[in-house]
């Protein structure tokens, strides 16, 4: 039996990871070029729909599986996004504003806090649904035990 059909949920995990890191890592270098010339919260404003549109085809395809309806998911993923931003914007206020944390730091820590939160609402809220084929029969073998 394979790694993904034992561990479904370890593998999306992991399959998120990619989508996220590749992202964000991208994002991030943008952030800290656009942040030479703006302030870190407006960089962020600036930058956070383009790490949407690139996130929701990787994450729901890819991460997820997700066969539902796009028009659905899409909504929940920019609702989703909207309170990731939210948290994302309060981080830098605190730690940057408030208590002098250097927003360099500040916006990498909270990277990994606003990915675990999204990964959170997107695995019990945004692509909750029908998954793809291939996943619920991984699944049902796996709460069966058996294997194919």
């Amino acid at each position: 039996m394979r790694l993904a059909e034992r561990h479904p949920r370890l593998w999306q995990l992991a399959r998120f990871g990619v989508v996220g890191v590749a992202t964000n890592l991208l994002g991030y270098g943008i952030y800290l070029v656009v942040a030479l010339w703006v302030e870190p919260k407006l960089a962020v404003t600036l930058l956070y729909p383009i790490g949407i549109v690139m996130g929701y085809t990787g994450h729901a395809r890819y991460a997820f599986n997700y066969a539902g309806g796009h028009g659905r998911g899409l909504a929940r993923y920019l609702v989703a996004h909207a309170f990731g931003y939210g948290l994302n914007l309060a981080l830098l206020y605190v730690f940057v504003d408030r208590l002098g944390m250097p927003h360099q730091l500040v916006q990498f820590v909270a990277i990994f806090v606003v990915g675990a939160f999204l990964f959170v609402l997107y695995r019990l809220w945004v692509f909750r649904g029908a998954p793809d084929p291939r996943t619920a029969a991984a699944l049902r073998n796996v709460r069966h035990g058996s294997a194919e």
